[in-house]
């Protein structure tokens, strides 16, 4: 074991994993409610659901790279840490504005034309976002700083997404008890579809994600110490004092230093930046799609009851859970790149068991298994390239995952905002070519998607992640010097 890895006690692992507990709990529901929220629950139009998550999607999206760069230049709350002052600022956000999101309109009722209702919601979608952004990319950006040994990078991401799948268990286990309550008041009649009656169950889950989200923040607070770093002024002056203390220092004795630091427009230059970040962008695509799209599915295609989509999402983290695990001497044994293919496979085949099996009925929780064991592992392995990507450019760090971050975002609100137009179905009702439409929606967004990315692995299988020495430290000094 490291040096690195040993100055990292498990109690400060565990504390780091636990730093995007809230927002993970969010995204849970975002992604997997927030269509069926506004759609089958406050009755919007289809094109007006897709709106709202694509507004939250572009509010992300362009937040996440002016977060980055601004993470890396500035210094931070007094002693506090840049990265965990722009956590704190994050989670303050989301705690203000998500519970607004899944509830009714204030001072609106179902005769409230559906635009007002959209002025409504989306301010507080963007100020969620902001925040929820804020809080991703300040936790991403710790991994290089607190450890850099490879294999410690992955281990630290396996630990960061078992407490996501957690988050998203705990998310759907609540649901799951919200719906058994339902059914078990007399005083309330229950039936399978969903309705205006279910209003009350989401606000009261997305209470309980703030409560519960809120205690984990503080243990990352709390437990979690970042190493004070240079912001890129700071950096240039003590690159300058360097270049002094070399000039009246004698040439025999004149120490080695090492290139210099990445700043942003750099990695702009670096083709393995843009590898990284189409895979990013693809791995997403699979993961949140199929979130989003899993309740339609089950409850128009299968047209199971409403309580499966809390206990198939449930089965489907379960199975990205103990995946998890293994992903560290996985990765050790065969390398990222062949994990990350591995789980493509998985994903291909819950894309042909959906499409061969138009009737699977109670053979869905198989298929999720799968579902939920390619996405853990192609999910950890893409971060883990991430950070591979990065380094020990860690000044830089957070613009890196903000870029990522960006093309994600923008490609799922466009994405869903695309499958919401061509949505054969303009009211809450399905009609029967709704039925096919989600079923091939589940088949596109992973197997099709599957598909690119195994292309995009496979650019990366000939042209390995590395950072070209003969370009960018030497644009860098350029800048460096002429400031």
């Amino acid at each position: 074991m490291s040096d690195t890895e040993r100055s990292l006690p498990a109690i400060k692992k565990l504390s780091y994993a636990v730093g995007h507990f809230l927002n993970d709990l969010c995204a849970s529901m975002w992604f997997t409610y927030l269509l069926v929220f506004y759609h089958s629950v406050l009755g919007f139009q289809s094109t007006y659901a897709g709106m709202l998550l694509l507004i939250g999607q572009i509010a992300d999206a362009v937040s996440t790279p002016l977060i980055g760069y601004e993470s890396d230049q500035t210094p931070g709350c007094g002693t506090y840490g840049k990265r965990k002052t722009w956590h704190l600022t994050g989670t303050l956000c989301v705690l203000l504005s998500f519970a607004f999101i899944f509830n009714q309109c204030l001072g609106c009722s179902f005769l409230t034309p559906q635009w007002v209702s959209v002025i409504f919601f989306a301010p507080f979608i963007i100020i969620f976002q902001f925040g929820w952004a804020a809080v991703q990319i300040s936790h991403l950006s710790l991994i290089p700083e607190l450890v850099t040994c490879e294999h410690a990078k992955v281990e630290l991401t396996a630990y960061r997404y078992a407490f996501t799948v957690l988050a998203n268990i705990t998310v759907y286990g609540v649901a799951w008890l919200l719906f058994h309550f339902q059914a078990g008041d007399e005083n309330n009649p229950v039936i399978d579809a969903l309705g205006p009656a279910d209003i009350t169950i989401f606000r009261n889950l997305a209470l309980s994600v703030l409560g519960i989200g809120t205690l984990f923040s503080i243990i990352f607070h709390v437990g979690t110490t970042e190493k004070r770093t240079l912001t890129g002024d700071q950096e240039r002056q003590q690159e300058e004092g360097k270049e002094r203390d070399e000039e009246q220092t004698p040439l025999l004795h004149q120490p080695k230093t090492s290139s210099s630091a990445l700043q942003w427009k750099c990695w702009l230059r670096q083709p393995s930046f843009y590898q990284v970040a189409l895979l990013y962008m693809l791995t997403r695509l699979i993961v949140n799609l199929s979130q989003t799209y899993m309740s339609m599915y089950l409850v128009n295609t299968l047209q199971l009851p409403k309580n499966f989509i809390a206990t198939i999402p449930l089965v489907m983290y379960l199975s990205g859970f103990f995946s998890s695990f293994i992903m560290k001497p996985l990765s050790k044994r065969i390398g990222k790149y062949v994990t990350y293919f591995v789980g493509l496979l998985l994903i291909l085949a819950f894309a042909s068991w959906v499409l061969l099996d138009e009737r699977m009925g109670q053979r869905v929780y198989g298929a999720a298994l799968l579902l939920g064991a390619g996405s853990a592992t192609i999910l950890i392995m893409s971060l883990a390239m991430t950070a591979e990507l990065i380094a020990d450019q860690t000044r830089s760090g957070a613009f890196v995952y903000g870029a990522m971050s960006f093309t994600d975002k923008l490609a799922n609100g466009v994405a869903v905002m695309i499958i919401q137009v061509l949505h054969p179905c303009r009211t809450v009702a399905c009609c029967p070519a709704c039925v096919w439409f989600y079923h091939y929606t589940m088949v596109i967004v992973t197997g099709g998607v599957a598909l690119m990315a195994a292309l995009a692995i496979c650019s990366i299988f000939i042209w390995p992640i590395r950072i070209r020495p003969n370009a960018a430290p030497a644009i860098t000094e350029v800048e460096g010097r002429l400031n």
